[in-house]
């Protein structure tokens, strides 16, 4: 009886015990970093408040981002890039002497009244006009942000626009969990006082005839 010899089987490189080859960084930082680019300039922009400082901001930020990025251990690639992007932000701030932060007393917080966003149309069944008044009312919104007071913004941008977690968001500005819930309280009655002016008006006006 002949004994069948047994199935070849080439020994493949990431079969474990065998080493891996070294990872290129550069494909690395493409592929978890860069696709985080657009984002990244929308958070230094509503920082800023002026789209070309934003510009300069990123562009220090990936410089920044990619010598570091050999050092970099994990974790959530767009949060640690928008610490560096925020990093760069101060940066350009106390050259501005400071322009874009305002010290804001975060005491005694009132309730939150959450802003909700009307329903996106669907863009393929969107008219012309109706695509001009959504583009109007984005640039509407990014106007109102943009007036919010640090920190406040900040928080607003990052929970709600790219929505960084609580922990991500305070790990990023060097607070913890509890202040950041405070500040995107705050955050959302400031904003919703700024885009319903009267029903802000009409809130405080029953709360006086209360008293």
């Amino acid at each position: 009886m002949t004994v069948r010899k047994p199935f070849f089987r080439p020994q493949l490189a990431f079969q474990r015990g065998a080493a891996a080859p070294p990872a290129d960084p550069a494909r690395q930082f493409r592929e978890l970093i860069l696709p985080h680019l657009d984002s990244a300039y929308s958070f230094a922009r509503y920082l800023a408040r002026d789209p070309t400082a934003a510009e300069d901001i990123v562009q220090e930020a990936f410089l920044r981002a990619f010598r570091a990025f050999p050092t970099w251990r994990g974790g959530a690639p767009k949060a640690w890039l928008f610490a560096i992007v925020r990093n760069c932000f101060l940066t350009w701030a106390a050259g501005q002497g400071g322009a874009g932060r305002t010290v804001v007393d975060e005491g005694s917080l009132s309730a939150a009244q959450s802003l909700a966003l009307a329903n996106v149309p669907d863009a393929a069944q969107e008219t012309p006009e109706a695509a001009l008044a959504r583009a109007q009312d984005a640039a509407t919104l990014r106007e109102v942000i943009e007036t919010l007071p640090e920190p406040f913004r900040e928080t607003l941008v990052l929970r709600e626009l790219e929505e960084l977690s609580y922990r991500e968001i305070g790990a990023l500005a060097g607070v913890p969990i509890g202040t950041v819930m405070s500040r995107l309280a705050r955050a959302r009655q400031m904003l919703a006082d700024l885009l319903l002016p009267e029903a802000a008006d009409g809130g405080a006006a029953l709360r006086e005839t209360q008293r």
